[in-house]
Order: structure tokens, then C-alpha cells, then sequence
């Protein structure tokens, strides 16, 4: 799944390790989204989508339309 996530958490001076502690995860785990070789949870999704204040559509693409 493509998401905004390395150009939202270098917007905001974010390390991966800042974000992963901001939502719960591991800095493995941020790169591995990053990447686009794991996709979240829905639980993870809302979780980064509130750490940024965001809409989860926002941050994540629908691959579904």
C-alpha cells in the first residue's frame, strides 16, 4: 500500500524511531511501512493518522478506488 509516511515524518523532523515510539511500533516496523513491505493494521493506521492529525486517506492510498 503507498502511503505519505517518510515525507509526513521528515516534515516534521521526525526520526523513525520517534515516530515508532509516537505510535507504538518498532523503527523496524516504520521502515518496513515506509517501504511499503508491510501494511498497517487498521489499528495502526489510526494511530499514525492521529499522530499527525490527519485523516487515515490522507496518509494511505486506497487500493480499492
Amino acid at each position: 500500500m503507498r502511503n505519505q509516511l517518510r515525507a509526513l515524518r521528515t516534515g516534521r523532523g521526525w526520526t523513525q524511531e520517534e515516530l515508532g515510539r509516537r505510535v507504538g511500533v518498532s523503527r523496524q516496523a516504520v521502515i518496513a511501512l515506509e517501504s511499503g513491505k508491510h501494511d498497517p493494521s487498521l489499528d495502526l493506521a489510526y494511530r499514525i493518522a492521529a499522530a499527525f492529525g490527519l485523516a487515515v486517506e490522507q496518509i494511505f492510498d486506497n487500493p480499492h478506488g
